[in-house]
């Protein structure tokens, strides 16, 4: 196993080095091509596509103190960032000590109100999440942790008053004190009242880490044991109220230097303490969402890094979109955010657009180019790290008119409700694998209305709330071609003719699923395969190697002898 694990690594460094050499060539030529010979990756089935929708100063919500206004803007914007394709959305719920939640910490936010302090007559962090979930995508609740805003304003003011001893004064601002034990207790509390109350997907911690302006007195190694002290007691607050819930943060986009490229001295693990790859190791995050608002050879090498580090978790690169906007100082242009929406998935990483009003605003034309490059959907990748059993599959799946409705499925996790997608294809049985048919995803009623007549079968899978799913029912409506063939070679009983092996097929055993995929019988792979002890049903075969890779063969159905 250890030799195995060796090679992969060995084999996966010498990938990227090749990437990034092959990377320092092409940017070279090609800073005005706008078709890159990348741009075809195949669009996988989990990823993260991510923003940060920003509350502070009003820059992306809300943007007027009319609650009706307030309302539609964000119904608007969620709209938007669905048919783009995005699937996680992250709401700044605690702003700089004060929340945009009924919080009995801290006062209200002001910009929705128009007045610090006061409550705006609704709850924007529940509207969010309800109108984020209603379109099948994630809510996470992000947390600005260390910064608390203006010496003299309210969020300041009162932890001042409060708790005197957490805060610390650099210039005109306020900080809670990372060196302070009380601290890590303090912030734990607030994301323990925000996932204790709301249905939130995860807890994303910003400024988790020493301020720049703080002159650090103590060790480097000393630094980052208080910033993770602090990581582990929000981890550890938020697990035991639910385990479910997704716990991340935003690093420094460059972790430290790198054997071949330094970072210039602004990294995150020895700037500022926060030593985000050893809390993935550490399991205290499950995902990452580096701030990667860097070009060329300060972007590309930190992102393979990031990902070589993430310890089989999650890792979202932040992208900073706002630099196409001439008027944040370094105008980008959109070919070199399209180089690094590529090159990240093409090593395995989500994206993360910094942020949501730039994205929605199409500057530059980036909403038109994420949404061709988001155009086919995408779970969120599961948390397999969880070690989570998946929920069952659904037991009945019906088309009544245009309503696909399905029932029977059943969670043994400890999460309160089962999520479910809906995939649909005109093959049979459809392939849940792939991305492109995926129709609908993590909805929580069960039925969808559908087009009829397209000539498409459906597949509906439950998940529960680490993402893992279950396997499909399937519905035929409309055999294709290859199935309707299979069928003619139904048994009843007698041994089925199983195709040569020849020179190239590795199998010594045949598999028999169900259409859902669920193992019935493994057995030899001989010329005829007995199939007499099997219940009634559709089948289908699949070749089984020494080395574990399997092939489907095709389909056959088993009938009683009467039935004929």
């Amino acid at each position: 196993m250890y030799l195995c694990t060796q090679n992969v690594t060995i084999t996966m460094r010498n990938i990227c080095l090749s990437l990034l050499l092959f990377l320092s060539a092409a940017l070279v030529r090609a800073q005005h091509t706008p078709t890159l010979p990348w741009d075809d990756t195949p669009s996988p089935k989990h990823e993260v596509r991510a923003v940060w929708l920003t509350v502070v100063n009003g820059l992306d919500w809300p943007r007027t103190t009319d609650q009706a206004a307030q309302r539609r803007d964000l119904i608007q914007t969620l709209d938007r960032l669905q048919q783009s394709g995005i699937n996680t959305v992250l709401v700044q719920a605690r702003v700089r000590a004060t929340t945009i939640y009924p919080s009995s910490l801290e006062p209200w936010e002001g910009g929705f109100s128009g007045t610090p302090g006061k409550a705006p007559g609704y709850d924007p962090l529940q509207l969010c999440i309800d109108e984020c979930h209603k379109r099948g995508m994630e809510c996470h609740a992000w947390v600005v942790t260390i910064p608390i805003g203006k010496w003299n304003k309210i969020g300041a003011q009162q932890m001042r008053k409060k708790h005197p001893q957490l805060v610390k004064r650099i210039g005109d601002d306020a900080f809670m004190d990372p060196e302070n034990p009380q601290t890590a207790t303090y912030l734990a509390g607030v994301c323990r009242e925000i996932v204790s109350r709301y249905d939130v997907d995860g807890i994303h911690l910003d400024y988790i880490r020493y301020p720049e302006q703080w002159k650090i007195k103590v060790s480097r190694a000393q630094g980052r044991r208080n910033i993770t002290a602090i990581a582990r007691a929000i981890h550890d607050a938020v697990k035991q109220e639910k385990p479910w819930v997704k716990m991340s943060c935003s690093p420094i986009g460059k972790y430290a230097d790198l054997t071949r490229y330094r970072a210039g001295g602004w990294n995150a693990r020895d700037a500022v303490c926060q030593e985000a790859q050893e809390w993935m190791r550490l399991g205290l995050m499950d995902q990452l969402y580096p701030m990667m608002y860097f070009q060329g050879n300060n972007f590309y090498p930190f992102a393979i890094d990031w990902q070589e580090k993430s310890y089989g978790r999650t890792v979202v690169s932040g992208l900073g979109i706002y630099f196409l906007d001439p008027r944040e100082g370094r105008e980008w242009s959109l070919d070199q955010v399209e180089r690094q929406l590529s090159v990240t998935r093409q090593v395995g990483l989500g994206h993360c657009y910094f942020r949501s009003k730039f994205f929605t605003d199409n500057i530059k034309g980036i909403y038109d180019a994420g949404a061709r490059f988001d155009a086919t959907p995408a779970l969120v990748p599961p948390m397999t790290w969880e070690h989570q059993p998946a929920p069952t599959a659904p037991t009945s799946i019906a088309l009544d008119g245009h309503t696909l409705s399905w029932s029977g499925a059943t969670d043994p996790s400890r999460a309160p409700y089962l999520l479910y997608n809906v995939y649909a294809s005109h093959d049979y049985p459809v392939d849940i694998s792939r991305a492109e048919n995926l129709m609908a995803t993590r909805r929580t009623a069960t039925q969808l209305l559908v087009p009829r007549g397209a000539g498409m079968n459906y597949a509906v899978t439950a998940m529960n709330r680490y993402g893992v799913e279950s396997p499909a029912a399937q519905l035929l409506l409309n055999a294709g071609p290859e199935y309707q063939a299979a069928l003619i070679a139904k048994s009843n009983g007698r041994p089925i003719a199983l195709p040569e092996k020849g020179q190239t097929l590795d199998a010594d055993f045949v598999i028999v699923e169900t259409l859902s995929g669920l193992p019935v019988s493994i057995m030899p792979y001989t010329d005829r395969l007995d199939v007499s002890t099997l219940p009634d049903g559709i089948y289908q075969l699949r070749s089984l190697g020494n080395k574990g890779r399997n092939h489907r063969i095709g389909f056959f159905a088993k009938k009683s002898p009467e039935v004929f």
